[in-house]
């Protein structure tokens, strides 16, 4: 496991059990208060006041997870992580009033809510607020030094300065040309020149060194890195690979073969993919079971709103250049097409009123749990295209036939690389907020 990504995750875990505590004891608080003591020790105790909290305690942490609350990347704009705290406890609040009024047993109290919920968000303000303020101070976080002064270089500088909660904090950059040294980039500068390295890091207590250089040839540090790297004074990272574990992205002009070639697992994938495959046909299962009354309603809508078949069937290009029917609820007219196939965009006028709305929440997709059952694409993945665009994308787009290797779904060449069933399961996790959330086009 990469050092960001236990950083992360020991953030995220920490996050848990202090916010576990906070909501668990404000609400016994809130108790003790609105009950007083007697009355507060018998409704906790003999009334099985604590599990009652745990529920409560469990619905918001649920909710401030489908608020993206416990992701680092996205919350470091203070005004947005008090508006999602507000929201997430809101609709924490109305499925708790929800289970209250279905199931008055479970309710821990008259009036407990009311001072409950008020506590919580102060709570949870000013824990979030003081957690916001230490991980986005200057001095927290590994000390970066970016080897390089070109595109890539700048476009890394971007994005870590762009998450001061991931725990990176960029120093600057070195350079082999004397000319650029001083010269700001996009704040901070060239700090030095690439023969310098060792000094700089000693002087600047740098803990990581980024290599961002395009072109090698001629100028690649190699001796001035190998003694660093030897030393075993800092960490030396490649700037593809630092960019993805940073963003959940890849930089495609940044990545050569070796990105994926070492990135192979062995006999070890093939156990995974077969438990991936049984986790994508049983979910498809049951989604297209408990689906199945939307699906009748949606088809019986896309009828009466136009003229024209229910379902859109097209060929797509999966597993190992495969061609297999995708089946979709048509969302667009009859003659969307006349013309030859073209992109879709995002306010699509060739889309039917009908079409509009089951696309936006995702339910125009349902038929593709057959698609899933039958093997020919998985829930998350690379996109399944058409062949007519399968020829231009390929040119276009670094290793694209790549993606060709596994059964398609979303997440390209990332997903390839890193395909696991933790890493599925938190996908679909990710779909599901999308579609309750109305994410996306």
């Amino acid at each position: 496991m990469s050092m960001n990504a236990s950083r992360q995750k020991a953030r995220t875990v920490l996050l848990l059990l202090v916010e576990t505590m906070l909501l668990f004891g404000g609400l016994i608080v809130a108790v003790y208060v609105r009950l007083g003591a007697l009355d507060a020790e018998e409704t906790l105790i003999q009334r099985h006041g604590f599990y009652k909290a745990a529920l409560f305690t469990i619905f918001c942490l649920a909710s401030f997870y489908l608020f993206d609350l416990y992701d680092f990347v996205v919350m470091h704009d203070r005004r947005e992580l008090v508006l999602r705290l507000l929201q997430a406890l809101g609709l924490a609040w109305m499925a708790l009033a929800l289970l209250f009024y279905a199931v008055p047993q479970v309710m821990i109290g008259r009036g407990v809510s009311l001072i409950s919920l008020p506590l919580a968000l102060l709570l949870m303000v000013g824990w979030r607020l003081a957690i916001h303020w230490i991980l986005g101070h200057p001095e927290v976080g590994e000390r970066i030094l970016i080897v390089g002064s070109g595109p890539f270089a700048v476009e890394i500088a971007r994005e870590t300065l762009g998450r001061p909660d991931a725990g990176f904090r960029v120093v600057g950059f070195v350079d082999s040309d004397p000319s650029l040294v001083g010269k700001s980039l996009i704040n901070p500068s060239v700090i030095g020149l690439t023969s310098e390295l060792g000094a700089l890091v000693r002087r600047e207590s740098i803990d990581r060194i980024v290599v961002a250089i395009g072109d090698a040839r001629g100028r690649f540090p190699t001796q001035e890195l190998l003694r660093l790297s030897l030393s075993g004074d800092v960490t030396i990272e490649e700037s593809a690979s630092f960019y993805e574990r940073l963003t959940g992205r890849v930089l495609l002009d940044m990545i050569r073969p070796s990105w994926l070639i070492f990135s192979s697992r062995g006999r070890r994938a093939r156990i995974n993919e077969i438990a991936r495959v049984g986790l994508h046909r049983t979910v498809a299962f049951i989604g297209a079971i408990l689906s199945l009354p939307i699906a009748i309603v949606t088809a019986v809508l896309i009828k009466i709103d136009s003229r024209g078949p229910i379902l859109y069937k097209q060929e797509r290009v999966g597993k190992n250049g495969r061609t297999f029917t995708l089946m979709k609820f048509r969302s667009m007219r009859v003659d969307a097409e006349k013309d030859g196939p073209v992109w879709a965009q995002t306010d699509d006028q060739r889309m039917t009123r009908v079409g509009r709305i089951i696309r936006k929440i995702r339910v125009d997709e349902i038929p593709q749990f057959w698609s899933i059952l039958r093997g020919d694409m998985n829930f998350v993945g690379p996109r399944p295209e058409r062949p007519h665009f399968i020829a231009q994308l390929a040119q276009e787009i670094p290793y694209y036939e790549q993606r060709h290797l596994i059964a398609p779904g979303q997440y390209d060449l990332y997903y390839i690389k890193k395909q696991s069933l933790t890493l599925d399961a938190t996908i679909m996790f990710e779909t599901i907020k999308t579609i309750l959330f109305g994410r996306g086009t």
